[in-house]
């Protein structure tokens, strides 16, 4: 391979997802991960739910770089994991806890980047959700909610 920054996929072992279930079930309820869980680098995780096992993707590795494979699910911070937006819509079913009902004053805002400026009671990552739509996560401190929307998915300002 020729990229000196590559960094391989690493397919986690079962004893590895069940600790990520685990700490998913304290955070948000959440009890089953379906698929594969493939980690990148040191924080990046992507669910897999495709027809390859893990011998044939290390043999496409072999031949090509695999930048991805999956969706992008979750990512590893101190403070806990945080979901993507994918990796909530994906699980919505099974979230039961730590869920910010977004008021709907607050949505424009929400969806264009913005920290919401609210006390909830709570520290960490929460569930951001209006009516039935699952936004992703973000992150409470005692006088806000920190977003996570990336740029290139944030609602634009009209001119």
């Amino acid at each position: 391979m020729n990229s000196q920054n590559f960094t391989p996929l690493r397919i986690l072992n079962s004893k590895e997802k069940k600790r990520i279930e685990k700490e998913l079930e304290e955070q948000f309820g959440i009890q089953k991960i379906p698929g594969i869980l493939v980690q990148r680098g040191k924080e990046r995780l992507f669910l897999f739910s495709g027809n390859l096992d893990e011998k044939e993707i290390k043999e496409i590795e072999s031949e090509v770089i695999v930048e991805r494979l999956g969706i992008y699910f979750a990512k590893f911070i101190e403070e806990g994991i945080k979901l993507s937006i994918e990796g909530a819509q994906i699980l919505k079913e099974q979230i039961r806890k730590n869920i910010f009902e977004l008021p709907e004053d607050m949505l424009e805002m929400w969806m264009k980047g913005q920290d919401l400026q609210i006390s909830t009671g709570k520290k960490g990552f929460l569930i951001i959700k209006y009516k039935e739509d699952f936004l992703g996560c973000g992150k409470a401190s005692n006088e806000k909610i920190g977003n996570f929307i990336p740029k290139s998915r944030r609602l634009k300002e009209k001119n």
